[in-house]
């Protein structure tokens, strides 16, 4: 599906009163089919509000832009994810929103974006280990680092406990980059807060059964299970658990990858009723207000973790390109931490057309995102993170509180 928008005049960033006419071709790779399914069209939805809030844009502004998005199917599979980036490359694009999951996002980094030298931004792939990428700036995300959720949850599960000396958890955990990194990394916070683990069970996504896997996470009576999965997967691993006899879901704390409100159907009820946990949040305020409003307000897909990520991922493709006056992404990559942090003025993207003249005039801005502040670190990463503590309750996902840790605790 291909969103296209086409006006009037010219734009720039950098330079003062370079005028830019550009034709910017962008990509998105979601999961519409596989374990991150639940996310997908909701995503998609987003992006293409995220398009449509930047034809109007160009439009009120006056500048001589093309703007065109087409979706691809990364199948919450790392092979589909590549052929999807690889379509997208041959399109032309400059680039893309996505890949979602870790293990997708890696694998389009090293064989595509990098080689290819294409910017990706990816919504939701929370790996630690992305950072490291020797990507040279085009590797990007609006998603926080699994690092910091392992500490947030590690400080839910101890306020729940009543403390986490001596206190022993269990970890089940998926076998990709998102498991193995979060499996990694909340022992280390659990044990650096006087915990204990007891058993870590990685286990195969694609398995048909996880009778004997399910045995091992319950095994030693802890007192608390963390479980890192996606829902697909889960559906099959919940189900285990419970047959162990031995297992408790309100003992039990998620991640943001089984934060979908579709859940009780996909696992049952009795995988999932009394699940506590943490996810990405979002900050609050009238940014992510206006957001919420055009989202519910449009058909299709109800609201999904990760969707305002998604839009901020699209715009702020389109606001690098204003910045660097061209859809070249090598110029465009260079723009991004410019467009996303301070200084500069604040705009939202209720307000891009007056973005779009600060750029064309050589001013600085400051994006202020549908989901937070995004201020983009040199490594592409994020320099303010909100978290949400969530539950499972009468088969509904809800919020109970946030918690909103910043760059100096990393």
């Amino acid at each position: 599906m291909i969103l296209a928008a086409t006006t009037g005049l010219a734009a720039c960033g950098g330079d003062n009163n370079k005028e830019a006419k550009f034709d910017l071709k962008m990509g998105d790779i979601v999961p519409l089919t596989g374990d991150l399914s639940p996310y997908g069209p909701p995503g998609r939805k987003a992006a293409d509000l995220a398009v449509a809030e930047i034809r109007k844009a160009i439009k009120q502004a006056g500048v001589d832009q093309t703007v065109s998005i087409k979706h691809e199917d990364e199948e919450t599979n790392p092979q589909a994810a590549v052929s999807a980036a690889r379509k997208l490359a041959d399109a032309g694009v400059s680039c893309m929103a996505g890949a979602w999951a870790s293990a997708d996002t890696i694998p389009v980094a090293k064989s595509v974006a990098i080689r290819e030298k294409i910017v990706e931004i990816s919504p939701s792939s929370t790996a630690a280990s992305i950072r490291d990428l020797n990507d040279d700036g085009f590797v990007n995300r609006t998603a926080p680092p699994d690092n910091l959720q392992a500490k947030a949850l590690a400080d839910h599960i101890a306020s729940s406990l009543g403390g986490a000396n001596g206190k022993t958890v269990n970890v089940g955990a998926r076998n990709d980059f998102y498991g193995t990194g979060l499996a990694d990394a909340f022992p280390k916070e659990w044990q650096a807060r006087g915990g204990k683990i007891g058993q870590k069970v990685v286990y195969d996504p694609e398995q048909p059964s996880y009778n004997s896997e399910a045995a091992k996470i319950v095994s030693g009576n802890p007192d608390a299970f963390v479980i890192v999965d996606f829902p697909e997967t889960y559906g099959k691993v919940g189900p285990a658990l419970v047959r162990t006899g031995k297992w408790d879901a309100k003992k039990t704390f998620i991640t943001d990858g089984l934060a979908d409100s579709e859940l009780p159907k996909t696992a049952g009820a009795a995988s999932t009723e009394g699940l506590r946990g943490t996810t990405v949040g979002s900050f609050t305020g009238a940014n992510q207000d206006a957001f919420d409003k055009l989202y519910t307000s449009a058909p299709g897909p109800k609201r999904q973790t990760f969707d305002s990520q998604n839009f901020d991922a699209v715009v702020l493709c389109y606001l690098a390109a204003v910045a660097a006056g061209s859809s070249d992404s090598d110029k465009m990559k260079d723009e991004l931490r410019d467009v996303t942090g301070p200084p500069g003025t604040k705009y939202s993207f209720t307000q891009l057309p007056e973005a779009i003249k600060a750029l064309k005039n050589g001013d600085d801005i400051d994006y202020e995102g549908a989901s937070w502040p995004i201020d983009l670190d040199d490594k592409g990463d994020l320099s303010r993170y909100v978290y949400s503590v969530i539950r499972f309750k009468n088969g509904k996902l809800s919020t109970v509180k946030q918690v909103t840790p910043t760059a100096e605790e990393k």
